[in-house]
């Protein structure tokens, strides 16, 4: 399918980010990023799920104007913006930003925000003209806490490579 990212294991490749977190985490070989208590841990994912299905789903409906010059549709545009203000809205009712997403400490969640909710508000403000991130204050602070983690500045320079 020409997916990425992917991981290759011993047994083969897997794709999809959850996935792939799924399986170093089942490993046990460094630490977890979820919570102990297993109600802690369906709300980790709970909110990766919104990210997935709520707001970066939409938003790749626009991926093509915004990375790949291929512009869209003004109709496009206008089924998509009401679509990801509600995934943002979902995603506002279940977000606890105590600093963390899930809350005080780092998650799974934690890291797929970092980049899902990133390219998203990067398409609302390109393709829709639209500063989506600004209307998030829990979101910008932990956009900044993340960005202070070495493991999001080795990605993020990797991308720049």
């Amino acid at each position: 399918m020409g997916k990425v990212p992917a991981l290759e294991t011993d047994h083969g490749f897997l794709t999809e980010t959850g996935v792939m977190m799924d399986y170093l985490d089942s490993l046990g070989e460094g630490p977890s990023f979820y919570p102990e208590d297993p109600y802690e841990k369906a709300k980790v994912q709970e909110i990766i799920r919104y990210l997935e299905l709520y707001v970066e789903l939409p938003a790749r409906r626009l991926y093509g104007d915004v990375f790949f010059g291929k512009p869209a549709s003004d109709e496009l545009k206008a089924e998509v913006k009401p679509q990801l203000e509600k995934g943002f809205a979902a995603l506002s009712k279940i977000a606890k930003y105590e600093p963390y997403i899930a809350g005080s400490q780092i998650s799974y969640a934690d890291f797929y925000f970092r980049f899902s909710f990133n390219l998203a508000t990067l398409v609302c403000r390109r393709a829709l003209d639209w500063n989506a991130q600004g209307e998030f204050e829990g979101a910008k602070n932990l956009m900044k806490l993340m960005d202070e983690r070495a493991s999001i500045q080795k990605v993020l320079a990797d991308q720049k490579a």
